[in-house]
């Protein structure tokens, strides 16, 4: 970057008063700042803002984790005051920690289910309960009457041969 850029860029600055402060820097290499509430030269109020420079400068090359928790809660004013490295090294230890006690707990309970699952009954249906002949060894050839209720009776369709004939 050039001088003039540079130059430039101060003056930019200055008149528009949005001065970064650097917040905190986590393990990837991201950089956080803070802006505070201010007026610009119009009397407008511009609201804090909370800024990552992340250490992929490409949007692209961005992948979900890159950003910690705990910063992507301040960055979304979850929380006030910007986390510290001690905690975000907790709650990673005690995120691992929760991982390996659940691979524990599952692994316990594969186990015990099989043995108290029983053989599986192999069972054997014959057509559908709400069927007129359901649990009957076979429906009936011609259709059946009592007066109010008519049952129709199977039909099967016949070969094609003795249709010719």
């Amino acid at each position: 970057m050039g001088w003039s850029q540079r130059w430039f860029r101060s003056l930019w600055q200055a008149l528009w008063k949005e001065v970064k402060q650097h917040v905190g820097t986590d393990q990837f290499g991201n950089k956080y700042y803070y802006i505070p509430e201010y007026k610009n030269w119009r009397g407008q109020t511009i609201r804090e803002k909370r800024i990552v420079e992340t250490a992929l400068k490409k949007e692209v090359d961005y992948e979900i984790g890159n950003i910690p928790t705990e910063w992507e809660a301040w960055i979304r004013r979850s929380r006030k005051i910007p986390p510290t490295m001690e905690e975000i090294l907790k709650n990673e230890k005690y995120r691992e920690d929760i991982k390996i006690k659940s691979e524990e707990f599952y692994k316990e309970k594969l186990l015990s289910k099989e043995e108290l699952l029983a053989l599986p009954v192999h069972t054997q249906i014959k057509g559908h309960a709400s069927a007129p002949h359901f649990g009957k060894e076979e429906p009936s050839e011609g259709p059946t009457s009592t007066g109010q209720t008519f049952q129709p009776g199977s039909w099967m369709p016949q070969d094609s041969k003795s249709q010719k004939k």
